[in-house]
């Protein structure tokens, strides 16, 4: 057991009350124009024309694409110490907002090594919420997370398949599907498996608030 399982934050959340479980890249941070600032420090740049790094991580100078797993090394060596992204737009005001009327856990795939630098990143920018890391579909730990909670529950995510696969583990959770960076937007469609598609945080906000409401919270 880590001190960013599922087990550790478990404690910190309130039975019976309404839980709100939160991707951190693209929907809290901006992992990817973290991650650009970073290639162009190198000579690279991010040439977003796909919902992916690999093969879009391209040479100043000539344009051409690095190989995959140059790619590997990049995002593990940008990773080692991931604690300077920014916040999303309306993401830390927002939550702020809601705070007061439900529980918030950041359910994130990163490996457990990269934690801790996340948890400094969360309270740079003034959120001191529960972390749990992942692997994978995130449907399972979904679940777990939201059991003994009230409801309505919710999830955010910005991959399609992480809400497809919580719509199985976890139907009873709302599923919003949100991308936090406005170039990468048009990159995907909605989620076919999300409840909503929000453009922004403030039309997440407003769907869970108007869903707290009409169960009395």
């Amino acid at each position: 057991m880590s001190g960013f399982d599922i087990a550790a934050a478990k404690p910190r959340l309130t039975p019976g009350r309404p839980l709100l479980i939160v991707d951190a890249d693209e929907v809290i941070l901006r992992f990817v124009d973290g991650f650009d600032r970073f290639l162009r420090s190198g000579g690279l740049f991010l040439d977003l024309t796909s919902y992916r790094l690999h093969g879009n991580v391209k040479r100043q100078n000539d344009g051409q694409p690095v190989l995959d797993v140059e790619v590997t090394a990049l995002l593990d060596e940008f990773r080692s110490d991931l604690d300077s992204l920014d916040v999303v737009d309306g993401a830390r005001e927002a939550l702020a907002r809601l705070a007061p009327r439900l529980d918030i856990v950041m359910l994130t795939n990163i490996p457990t090594a990269q934690a801790e630098p996340r948890r400094r990143n969360l309270a740079r920018i003034g959120l001191e919420l529960p972390l749990v890391t992942n692997s994978g579909l995130k449907g399972d730990a979904v679940k777990a997370l939201a059991a003994g909670a009230g409801r309505p529950a919710f999830f955010v995510d910005d991959i399609p398949q992480n809400l497809s696969s919580a719509a199985v583990s976890a139907p009873d959770v709302f599923r919003i599907h949100l991308i936090g960076d406005d170039r990468l937007k048009p990159l995907l469609p909605p989620a076919p498996d999300a409840h909503l598609r929000a453009d922004h945080w403030r039309n997440a906000e407003a769907f869970i608030a108007d869903k707290l409401s009409e169960a009395g919270f």
